[in-house]
């Protein structure tokens, strides 16, 4: 009876307390976002980033009264809208041992084989899901004419990190194992994704470089990715720590989400009180405001005081896995690094994890790996999601996706 009533009771919840918190955090997005000039379609991202907020109120109540967790709500949301059926593809649901995954092939007969793409979704590992990127999946495969797999890893904090590390390479590897199966060119598999599905990208990539036993990955694609736990004052984060969609305590938030531990730690990291000085010290050749390019530091970037920075080892103890290498691709060592294939890395202007993306394409040039950077100057974090929606997307978002497809089809 219980079960029965609980979404009668979420309905009513819904029709009559969300719209006064679409309201309230309408009100809240005015107040306390920036918008900078440039940004795209402003008026429609206060819209989304409103209703953001809103959801983040409304899974709260309905959590709080015991009818949905906040999470549950959130994932529910983010899925999107199924598009139409294509009748020019075969998409299946397998398994890859005991991982889940989406494949994508293009239903016309090819003389050859085909290039894979493995993908791995974004959503903080927290939401998001395949059916999220279903318009962008797609697309790839059809404008690329590649065989596409989609990971379907379990999200945080249900399935413990680092269990998605885990589930992605199964995958891969998996998939380079079998690529035959699929009619695809075992040499031509290359591994992408957007925000931490792109940190999963980066890590997993690092860790078949030295695989005698697999094909080489051809390219690795990465998306605005998050490649990094230990500065968030670099120049980005300052810059766009109030922009939609995603302000700086809000990374931070969903790292603990993600990891299972307590919101009360955020503003302590945001300060940098789990980093030991030896490990400051350790990684601040590769990770340092100093090593991002002037022209990205003129709009509202103030240099840090040392002498701020407060260590505190309980903090530490509690967040320490997001100065491993596993969470923080960019600290892998050179003899690694140089060993990685050729890389597409995109950026975006109005993004706190802009300046990730920099640093990680300097690793990479640094140690001789040929990297394609795409810079999209007007864009926001997360924007690709909306890809395919018609007067709901955003032009960023189009090309976003439409470059990272040219570069694919010409691998």
């Amino acid at each position: 009876m219980v079960i029965f009533l609980r979404p009668i009771a979420g309905a009513l919840v819904t029709l009559v307390v969300y719209p006064v918190l679409f309201l309230i955090s309408l009100g809240i997005q005015y107040a306390r976002s920036v918008l900078p000039p440039g940004i795209d379609q402003p008026l429609k991202l206060r819209f989304y980033h409103a209703t953001f907020i809103s959801v983040f109120l409304w899974g709260s109540v309905l959590e709080k009264l015991r009818l949905y967790k906040f999470l549950n709500v959130l994932r529910l949301v983010t899925n999107g809208l199924p598009p139409f059926r294509d009748p020019s593809l075969l998409i299946q649901n397998e398994k890859f041992g005991d991982v889940a995954v989406k494949i994508y092939q293009p239903k016309k007969a090819s003389t050859t084989k085909r290039k894979g793409l493995l993908y791995f979704h974004g959503g903080a590992g927290t939401y998001g899901s395949v059916d999220s990127y279903e318009r962008i999946l797609r697309y790839i495969c059809k404008e690329a004419d590649a065989v596409v797999v989609a990971v379907k890893y379990g999200l945080g904090p249900e399935n413990p990190f680092p269990n998605q590390y885990v589930e992605c390479e199964k995958a891969a590897i998996h998939f380079m194992k079998h690529a035959e199966d699929f009619n695809v060119d075992a040499s031509r598999i290359a591994i992408a994704g957007d925000s931490c599905g792109a940190n999963f990208v980066a890590r997993i990539c690092q860790l078949l470089v030295s695989r005698d036993d697999l094909p080489k990955v051809h390219a690795q694609v990465l998306i605005y990715p998050g490649l990094q736990g230990m500065d968030f004052y670099l120049p980005s984060y300052q810059q766009n720590s109030r922009v939609p969609i995603m302000w700086r305590e809000t990374v931070i938030y969903f790292c603990c989400l993600y990891l299972n531990k307590t919101t009360s730690l955020i503003n302590d990291v945001l300060e940098s009180c789990h980093v030991p000085a030896a490990i400051r010290q350790k990684y601040r050749k590769w990770v340092h405001a100093d090593l991002i390019p002037d022209k990205f530091k003129v709009r509202g970037y103030k240099p840090q005081d040392p002498a701020l920075y407060k260590f505190k080892p309980e903090v530490y103890e509690e967040m320490k896995d997001i100065l491993e290498e596993t969470f923080s691709p960019l600290f892998a060592s050179d003899d690694v690094v140089h060993k990685l294939p050729q890389t597409f890395l995109l950026t975006c202007e109005f993004d706190v994890l802009r300046d990730d993306g920099l640093l990680y394409k300097k690793r990479l040039e640094d140690n001789g790996v040929p990297v394609t950077w795409v810079h999209a100057e007007n864009a926001i974090h997360g924007v690709a999601i909306l890809f395919g929606y018609g007067i709901f997307s955003f032009p960023s978002a189009k090309r976003i996706v439409r470059e990272t497809t040219r570069f694919i089809k010409n691998l």
